[in-house]
């Protein structure tokens, strides 16, 4: 998920969405609801679910809003929704959810009318969830609008509550020498805010983790670990990368393909690292 837009949203709206933020924080559960979640080996999880967006190279509007759900322990695909979406919501830093989440909502409402025993127990989300700047990322809001257990899974830090990118950060990631080791994020607030996760051994890079609704840190942190073959969870992998492909072969020239394909090619490497 990384579309932009340059026309900053008014005031107003800024000030509408923070208040919806708050409302909307207050149904956020922080803690492990489903009997699957107790088991050591999640006995009982069946369904895991990604989502994404994937923009058109040189326009900020059109997009392809995936979800797919995968089987568990085995990560098949067993359901693949993409379709394309006219994102009109400008893209802020700490307002994700209003640009995409709508649309991810709609997937999943259309896959519980049409395929109701395919409903994820779960979703995993390219963003963050408690781990945002008012502690409402975009998976905790999109928990909360379907009422599903959703785990935030980013790949880069964002800097908040005193969260820095610094040597001392650095060499903590050094230390994750194998993977499954992991590192808690603790705020100057004294907050832990999410986990540091070596997810691969063939990647150095780690995975931010963070709680997003209806489920507890040290849970989402397994079941992100148990769903990665590469660096990056395999439902948010497939999202992704089914996502990019129905655009490329459904709406794209064979012009288009190619000027695109370069970056697309390296964004795919980064998934498989």
């Amino acid at each position: 998920m990384s579309g932009r837009a340059a026309k900053p949203p008014p005031a107003a709206t800024l000030r509408r969405w923070e208040r919806e933020q708050a409302q909307l924080k207050a149904n956020v559960v922080e803690e492990d609801t489903e009997e699957w979640q107790k088991d050591s080996s999640f006995a009982g999880l069946e369904r895991v679910g990604g989502v994404d967006l994937s923009y058109i190279k040189g326009d900020d509007t059109s997009a392809c809003a995936s979800l797919v759900v995968l089987s568990y322990p085995a990560l098949e695909v067993l359901y693949e929704d993409c379709r394309m979406v006219a994102v009109s919501a400008p893209y802020v830093a700490g307002f994700l959810a209003f640009r995409e989440v709508p649309f991810l909502v709609e997937a999943v409402q259309r896959l519980q009318q049409e395929e109701p025993k395919l409903k994820p127990q779960v979703l995993l989300v390219d963003g963050n969830g408690l781990l945002h700047p008012r502690g409402f990322g975009v998976a905790c809001h999109l928990g909360v609008l379907t009422d599903l257990p959703c785990i935030g899974v980013a790949k880069n830090l964002l800097q908040v509550d005193g969260l820095v990118r610094n040597e001392l950060h650095r060499e903590q990631i050094r230390s994750l020498q194998r993977e499954g080791d992991t590192f808690p994020l603790i705020g100057t607030s004294g907050r832990v805010l999410g986990m540091v996760l070596r997810s691969y051994n063939n990647s150095s890079k780690p995975l931010y983790i963070s709680v997003g609704h209806r489920v507890c840190l040290e849970t989402a942190v397994r079941l992100v670990k148990s769903c990665c073959r590469y660096r990056i969870p395999e439902p948010i992998r497939q999202a992704d990368i089914r996502s990019r492909e129905y655009i490329r072969t459904q709406l794209c020239s064979p012009l288009e393909v190619i000027s695109s394909e370069p970056e697309s090619r390296k964004e795919e490497a980064e998934l498989d690292d």
